[in-house]
């Protein structure tokens, strides 16, 4: 369904919408709802649409999963000593956040979940009794706690859907249902990981809110993210932007055409990115100073006060309090090849607008072999590891590379930890000649 406001051309005043006002208040023409239109069709081949089926699947292992969450809650408060007409009035409750709670989640994507429970359950009881619990239920599967992590989270399948289950204790005696997380004043008295596992749900639901039209915000998002993986540029971790990134960009593009419609909003995206004038932030909402916020003392993107913000490359700010860059990851290396792939994509929607062209030549993939011409390979094996920690990642090593012609800068390594049972603690070098297709093996002791 594709709608836009007309306010405008009665002569009534338009809600604004972001920092700055509108470029274009025009609303869509014919031939902009039609090529709309081919743009939901082209996307459908690339299983970026679930089946009627499929949601209702996932909004009833939702809502079994806040059930578990509920009893696990009130067990919990009982085992505390609290009364059992108090224990059953708590409450807590499961919200979710990013593509799910955007509405543009992919067949067999994750779901990004946070449990918000009240002041008298704590991180402890999270990963202690209730990870018992998912640990002894027959729907879970592949369950793991990362209770070290910056965000501590719980990674498991459940009812064969992929989650990823945050925790937040707020200082609050009960927890609603109808309870908005946008509401700062939730933040008072909380700890750093309980604020940031809150971000991405208040995160989320402040892009919903400032956009002026969700279903077109929507489509167009799902055409941004389809084309940045097959790019190669939809990677946080690999120092290009991860979808949260990703949303901002379109959501800002929206603000800027609050009354057009996905075919002309994707190629508007691709015009404003390909002509920012970067590091200038991206910016959604203002940014609100800790001090205007009474008792909430959390650290803002500044680069006014704080000097490492001076060195983003590409700031997308996130536009709830706390504020933050959700790109610190990238580097010049991957900002230049995100510029390259805008003025790529600026070309080819631009020919789909005029005829030239169609839907899917913007989702082709680049011939990577052809593109660069050499390739790096890095095997790692590590002696003497833990099982329990061999596993299959992305680990950020910073690495850099240096030959007496070039300084090759990566942000990140893709590798496995292999398991070594040696007797003479050797280490063990590979390098591999791509160019000449030979492969060879360094041993050398270790020193």
């Amino acid at each position: 369904m594709f709608s836009f406001d007309l306010s405008s051309a009665s002569g009534q005043t338009q809600k604004s919408y972001g920092i700055t006002s509108p470029i274009s208040l025009a609303g869509p023409k014919p031939g902009d709802i039609t090529l709309t239109k081919a743009l939901e069709e082209s996307l459908k081949p690339y299983g970026v649409f679930e089946s009627e089926e499929e949601l209702q699947h996932r909004i009833v292992v939702l809502g079994k999963l806040n059930t578990l969450v509920k009893q696990w809650i009130i067990d919990t408060s009982l085992a505390k000593n609290m009364p059992e007409s108090v224990a059953n009035s708590v409450g807590g409750k499961i919200f979710t956040f990013g593509s799910y709670r955007l509405g543009v989640h992919t067949k067999g994507a994750d779901i990004d979940t946070l449990l918000v429970a009240p002041r008298h359950i704590d991180r402890s009881d999270f990963f202690g009794t209730f990870y018992e619990i998912l640990k002894n239920n027959e729907d879970v599967k592949e369950l793991r706690a990362v209770e070290n992590a910056f965000v501590p989270v719980i990674k498991l399948v459940f009812c064969n859907i992929e989650m990823d289950l945050l925790f937040a204790r707020l200082a609050l005696p009960e927890v609603p249902d109808d309870l908005s997380l946008l509401d700062e004043s939730l933040l008072k008295n909380l700890d750093p990981k309980c604020v940031r596992s809150l971000n991405g749900c208040r995160v989320t639901d402040e892009i919903l809110h400032l956009v002026p039209n969700i279903e077109n915000f929507r489509l167009t998002l799902r055409a941004v993210k389809l084309w940045a993986k097959n790019r190669g540029i939809y990677s946080n971790v690999l120092g290009f932007l991860g979808g949260v990134s990703w949303a901002m960009l379109v959501a800002r593009t929206c603000q800027l055409y609050p009354n057009a419609v996905a075919a002309t909003l994707l190629q508007k995206f691709f015009l404003v990115f390909s002509k920012w004038d970067w590091p200038n932030p991206v910016l959604l909402k203002n940014i609100t100073q800790p001090a205007e916020k009474l008792g909430l003392n959390f650290p803002v993107w500044d680069p006014r006060y704080n000097p490492a913000d001076r060195y983003h490359l590409m700031p997308i700010i996130t536009p709830a309090f706390p504020q933050q860059n959700s790109t610190f990851n990238v580097s010049m290396s991957t900002r230049s090849i995100m510029n390259e792939e805008f003025e790529i994509g600026l070309t080819i929607t631009s020919d789909v607008l005029i005829g030239k062209s169609t839907w899917d030549a913007l989702f082709q993939p680049p011939n990577f072999f052809s593109k660069y011409k050499y390739l790096i390979s890095c095997c790692f094996l590590c002696l003497f590891v833990k099982l329990s920690i061999c596993r299959t990642g992305l680990y950020n090593l910073n690495v850099h590379l240096r030959t007496d012609a070039i300084k090759v800068e990566c942000s990140s390594v893709l590798f496995d930890y292999l398991p070594v049972l040696a007797d003479n603690a050797l280490w063990q070098f590979f390098s591999t000649d791509i160019k000449r297709k030979n492969f060879s093996c360094d041993s050398v002791s270790r020193q």
